[in-house]
């Protein structure tokens, strides 16, 4: 079984690391996630400040069976797929701050 974990600023997945022993792939999402994240950080004034770089974490890591080549293509267009989804749920919270 490999480990999938995907790395975040606040909500907004950045990347995607799949390992499973010695073996590690990682895959950036699409450029569209850090220009909301740029423009989420950019509304909330984080931008170039150590706020900004204490919103990065890690997701609770996830256990998927396969080849991690493979396996880090398909959780990487997963979440590609609800890319609407999640750019909806960011700004609707910069709405509540």
């Amino acid at each position: 079984m490999a480990r999938v974990t995907v790395l975040y600023w606040q909500e907004i997945p950045s990347l995607v690391e799949v390992r499973e022993g010695t073996s590690v792939q990682k895959h950036q999402l699409s450029a569209r996630f850090q220009e909301l994240i740029d423009m989420v950080a950019m509304r909330k004034k984080l931008v170039g400040s150590d706020a900004y770089l204490e919103q990065w974490r890690k997701g609770q890591p996830e256990e998927r069976p396969g080849e991690p080549k493979e396996i880090v293509a398909i959780v990487a267009g997963e979440i590609e797929a609800r890319y609407e989804q999640i750019k909806s749920a960011a700004i609707a919270d910069l709405k509540g701050d």
